[in-house]
């Protein structure tokens, strides 16, 4: 797939102790602050993996909505795995670090990097795109249901997946083309997740009802997004959707 970042995004604040011990903390009652927690997994895969005796301390103010196909749990752990690699002195080169990254969730080693990429294999190959996406417009809206990422790629038939049309959209933002990228955007997923959660067809038709040429949800879902060359546009797409859906977000790609 083809992923970018936008400027949604959660506060890491990341600490190094004496001790070996790995302390996470957020505030967010829906986050384990565990062994489940991604940022944990990270942290503690550097210690294993460098014999590290040093510990760290971590904080999560989390703004991205959690369960959401947003990346959120893997940009957070990208996060701790970046401050960690100059904290404890690593110095591990951005690839070695993003390699690593594939042991602790497929979309960690593409936020390693954090920019517009065509990503394959299992999500351990990250090919930064040059030129990037020419900066777009970004509404969001999340509906009020939580997906399990794990419980919609159990579903997947992969025999009969379809995909996007990857080259034209690579192609389209080489070249800068909007309309190209619009009109060829897809999720090989969003079949499996609207039809166990109806939700995010009606917001994409609602998008789409208000002003955006396409909506596609993000990830495994339920997150629906759409992207402007205009912010006008955007502004008025992003004033509506709110009326019907309470998570919902104007941001820019980065």
């Amino acid at each position: 797939m083809v992923m970018t970042s936008v400027d949604l995004a959660d506060y890491v604040e990341v600490q190094a102790t004496g001790t070996p011990q790995i302390v996470v903390s957020s505030n967010s009652g829906f986050l384990p602050n565990d062994q489940r927690n991604l940022a944990f997994q990270a942290a503690s895969l550097l210690q294993r993996t460098f014999h590290v005796k040093q510990g760290a301390v971590i904080n999560i103010q989390k703004n991205i909505p959690v369960a959401a196909g947003l990346g959120g749990g893997s940009s957070d752990a990208a996060a701790v795995m970046r401050a960690l690699n100059e904290l404890w002195g690593l110095q591990l080169p951005l690839a070695e670090l993003a390699k690593l990254s594939l042991n602790v969730d497929s979309d960690v080693p593409y936020c390693i990097f954090s920019k517009t990429a065509h990503v394959t294999g299992l999500g351990e190959n990250v090919h930064v795109l040059n030129p990037p996406l020419t900066p777009v417009w970004v509404v969001l809206a999340k509906p009020n249901v939580s997906v399990s990422t794990p419980s919609i790629l159990r579903q997947i038939d992969y025999d009969s997946l379809a995909h996007p049309a990857i080259g034209a959209i690579l192609s389209a933002i080489e070249q800068g083309d909007y309309q190209q990228l619009v009109a060829n955007m897809g999720n090989a997923l969003e079949p499996i997740s609207v039809n166990r959660y109806p939700e995010i067809e009606q917001i994409k038709a609602r998008m789409q009802v208000y002003g955006a040429q396409t909506a596609i949800m993000s990830g495994t879902g339920p997150t629906v997004f759409a992207i402007f060359n205009k912010q006008s546009r955007a502004q008025r797409v992003f004033n509506s959707i709110r009326g019907f859906c309470s998570e919902a977000y104007l941001v820019r790609s980065l």
